[in-house]
């Protein structure tokens, strides 16, 4: 890293980008890893998961989910505000092509994740879902 190059919490950056009409960048763009955490669901797939960073990784808990099936839990996540956008990908733990994810509900400091069973028939994984937060200022 350059001298005038500084951690701002999302990237880095040369200079300042306050005002700028875009960021560019020619490699990875993305959080610290203070910025982001690893949560578990403890006893269910409905069980809510509280984890304050701006990306992590939930780990649901491996109960049965049947073919055709919608699971709902709460992300309970100081970081996210009403503007802000949550994108969510399933990262592991699960059949290749088994799960749709996504957020279905948001407010200031949670947001509500369904989960559906989409492999044919019940599954019983323990789904690693990556989040971020995309910060609208």
């Amino acid at each position: 890293m350059s001298s005038n190059t500084k951690p701002i919490g999302v990237a880095f950056e040369d200079q300042n980008i306050i005002g700028s009409d875009s960021v560019m960048s020619g490699g990875e763009l993305g959080y610290t890893a203070e910025a982001s955490g690893t949560v578990t669901q403890l006893t269910s797939k409905s069980t809510g998961v509280t984890l304050n960073k701006s990306a992590g990784q939930i780990t649901m808990n491996d109960a049965a989910l049947a073919n055709v099936t919608n699971v709902t839990f709460t992300l309970t996540n100081s970081t996210i505000t009403p503007k802000d956008v949550v994108i969510l990908s399933v990262a592991g733990g699960a059949t290749a092509g088994g799960y749709n994810c996504w957020v279905s509900s948001k407010g200031t400091g949670t947001c509500t994740i369904t989960v559906r069973n989409i492999s044919g028939g019940s599954l019983s994984e323990a789904v690693v879902i990556n989040f971020a937060v995309i910060h609208v200022l």
